[in-house]
């Protein structure tokens, strides 16, 4: 870890972009301990056995048929940051057209893009800035995921594989400061990131779900394709954050009903992580959103428990056959409402 270089880095973005995102990814690894993934005979065979077990004992509760991704990577930080800076760019990509063309091919656009947490995208700001913003977002998260089932959302080839990531030296950190056992762990987060695949796997049209709400209100954001700037999407960026809850609460409910050992203890002391840490870390979370997605996590959890409680676990996946049957803002906290439409 080399801070100073970090901040060199940084200080000699450069290029055409409103991101120097090589420098983004070289800040952040300079300023991140990689970590190892020098592993034992019998933490590759664990690895290996979790997803093949999660896939197995997921399906079987579930009902759902799916696949797991061909790319299954245990990973180091700096592994992470090189697999996910990808995605920080494709979904930039618009804001960054913009910046560069702001006045479009008739000249009408004339806007400044909105906020997004953590990172600053006004035109105004200099590219240092924003080659700084993204690199403490990359190594903060590099240093604190722990696994990750990456769909590969608005890549540009349509027929991309998704792929399985387990950051190795985060998962043995946080077992160590949970005081939990480590291979229990570690099995607890693959089955976690296999029901994302399974969701994905059940839900084909979601991928396209997603992307199309996203590239909605980023468009909006910069006024669209040669037109004039509209300000924020509400209704793309609302329908998104409604799938996420549902995508992440029911990987939560479902990842306990299958998980084929004690897991309370689990539960308890990574949500108490979630929401702790020192002040520089829950200053982190506020400017990356961190804790929109914890509230994501609970919202969701809750609707597919009284679903579940309800209709069996299975009835509970009918939300994955059809966009239709997503469950809308007013039902995540209304879950009922969502039965008597839905009738699973």
């Amino acid at each position: 870890m080399d801070i100073l270089r970090s901040v060199r880095a940084v200080a000699e973005a450069e290029g055409p972009g409103v991101v120097d995102w090589d420098r983004a990814a070289a800040a952040a690894k300079d300023a991140t301990d990689p970590g190892s993934v020098a592993l034992t005979d019998a933490e590759r065979e664990g690895y290996a056995a979790d997803v093949r077990d999660a896939r197995s004992r997921l399906a079987e509760v579930a009902g759902i048929e799916f696949d797991v991704p061909d790319t299954v990577e245990v990973q180091n930080r700096h592994h992470w940051i090189d697999a996910s800076v990808g995605t920080f760019r494709r979904v930039m990509d618009p804001i960054e057209a913009a910046a560069a063309d702001p006045g479009g091919p008739d000249g009408a656009f004339d806007a400044t893009p909105g906020p997004v947490p953590g990172v600053a995208f006004a035109q105004d700001l200099s590219r240092v800035a924003n080659t700084g913003s993204m690199a403490f977002a990359l190594g903060f998260l590099a240093r604190n995921v722990l696994g990750q089932y990456d769909p590969l959302l608005l890549a540009d080839e349509p027929d991309a594989d998704h792929g399985l990531y387990f950051v190795h030296p985060n998962i043995v950190a946080v077992a160590a400061a949970l005081d939990v056992d480590y291979p229990r762990f570690r099995r607890w987060i693959a089955f976690h990131e296999v029901t994302h695949a399974a969701e994905f796997g059940a839900a084909p049209w979601l991928p396209e779900y997603l992307e199309s709400r996203v590239e909605r209100g980023v468009e909006g954001m910069v006024g669209g394709p040669g037109g004039a700037g509209r300000g924020l999407d509400p209704d793309a960026f609302a329908e998104l954050q409604t799938a996420m809850t549902a995508v992440e609460g029911y990987a939560e409910v479902l990842m306990d009903r299958a998980f084929d050992g004690e897991y309370a203890d689990l539960r308890r002391k990574l949500d108490e992580r979630r929401g702790g840490g020192g002040p520089i870390r829950q200053l982190a979370q506020r400017l990356l959103g961190l804790g929109l997605k914890r509230r994501q996590y609970e919202r969701g959890a809750a609707f597919f428990r009284h679903v579940a409680d309800e209709r069996g676990i299975e009835a509970a996946g009918a939300v994955w056959e059809r966009a239709e049957n997503l469950p809308t803002a007013a039902e995540i906290d209304d879950p009922g409402a969502w039965i008597v439409r839905v009738d699973p």
